[in-house]
């Protein structure tokens, strides 16, 4: 029998150093520092500062932006109890692990470096996504942000974040909802380029495009096409005209490289060369599907990622109904994922030649069009 010795719970001084000299006020009196002295070290003039409700920081000058971002974390990441134990973080167990409590919008993506989104000094809001039952307020510039999903977290610069695809929606639902409510520019803006100038209100036009198409492109982001059509598909932005324009462009792209690798096996396992998108009907003129791709000899078609068009539920009604019913009329469908393609090319061609080999079972006479 093994045993596990317990770890015990970092200094003081290693907490403060891992954290940025940012603590909460169970975190100092798990470790002895008592209320009084806290309030004491507060008072003007003082080594310590305030930063947000039993929140401080260590240090007698101003915090500098990622302190701000630990400040909002360790804020969120209480329960909301005021005082003693019942601060989430006050009897030391939780020490370090800022759990159930993300950063999102865009002060993650400001920490994940994105390009279109002002550096994090110019980041005037903090949005940090917490469990719905969370009783907590907004404080200061830290806006409170409540899911009913479970919450995922990915560390950046030693900060919980939201995932890329998450963290993007939520600063476009941010940005994009004053143009919603008739504000020009939502919340976009901070920076030289969104500042307002000269008493006016223009704000710097929302970077849909360039957001959307840096969150898909950056192999470090991991997010993928799919991920992010999904998120924006909870997030309801993609009834937004200028978020479904970008959308369906990206994954456009993304369906026609795995086409493009599709053609490559068939060239590679020696199949004749299918029709493209072809449109199948019934004799009669009734329309049944518009595959991939398809063998009308041998009464095979083929379906590339088919999430992959659908960001609405009434699109992926109409996609597997066309399969359906190219199934059900006799014609063998073969499924082929972008992630399969890629990691097991080898079987997926293997699997394209059985289909032609077998072809399809009593295949109703089908017309196919638009080649």
């Amino acid at each position: 029998m093994s045993y596990r010795i317990p770890t015990p719970p970092p200094s003081l001084e290693e907490l403060a150093r891992r954290q940025q000299n940012v603590l909460t006020a169970g975190q100092l009196r798990a470790r002895g520092v008592p209320a009084r002295t806290i309030s004491g070290h507060c008072r003007r003039g003082g080594p310590w500062q305030r930063l947000l409700p039993r929140v401080y920081l260590l240090q007698s000058g101003g915090p500098s932006p990622e302190q701000r971002m630990w400040a909002a974390l360790l804020y969120a990441a209480q329960s909301g109890r005021e005082g003693g134990r019942g601060d989430g973080l006050g009897d030391g167990r939780e020490d370090g692990r800022r759990e159930g409590a993300v950063i999102t919008g865009a002060a993650a993506l400001a920490l994940y470096g994105f390009a279109a989104v002002p550096r994090l000094p110019a980041v005037t809001g903090v949005d940090v996504l917490v469990p719905r039952q969370r009783r907590l307020k907004d404080a200061g510039e830290v806006r409170i942000r409540r899911t009913e999903r479970e919450l995922v977290a990915r560390s950046v610069h030693g900060l919980a974040c939201a995932p890329v695809a998450r963290a993007v929606a939520d600063a476009l639902r941010e940005w994009t909802s004053g143009d919603r409510n008739g504000e020009r520019g939502g919340a976009w803006g901070g920076g030289p380029a969104g500042e307002r100038t000269g008493g006016g209100t223009a704000a710097r036009p929302v970077p849909v495009r360039e957001v959307l198409c840096e969150a898909v492109r950056r192999p470090e982001l991991r997010c993928s096409v799919r991920e992010l059509a999904a998120e924006l598909a909870e997030s309801g932005l993609v009834a937004d005209p200028r978020v479904r324009a970008v959308l369906d462009g990206l994954l456009a792209a993304e369906r026609d490289r795995v086409l493009e690798r599709v053609g490559e096996l068939v060239d590679e396992w020696l199949l004749p060369v299918p029709m493209a998108g072809p449109e199948l009907r019934m004799r009669g003129g009734t329309y049944v599907a518009v595959p991939d791709l398809y063998w009308p000899q041998a009464g095979v078609a083929v379906e590339v990622d088919s999430e992959l068009r659908c960001v609405s539920e009434g699109e992926a009604a109409w996609a597997r109904g066309g399969q359906h019913r190219m199934e059900y009329l006799g014609v063998r469908v073969v499924y082929v994922s972008g992630a399969r393609l890629a990691e097991d090319p080898d079987a997926v061609g293997a699997e394209l030649r059985e289909a032609f080999r077998l072809g399809g079972t009593d295949v109703v006479e089908l017309l196919a069009t638009g080649w």
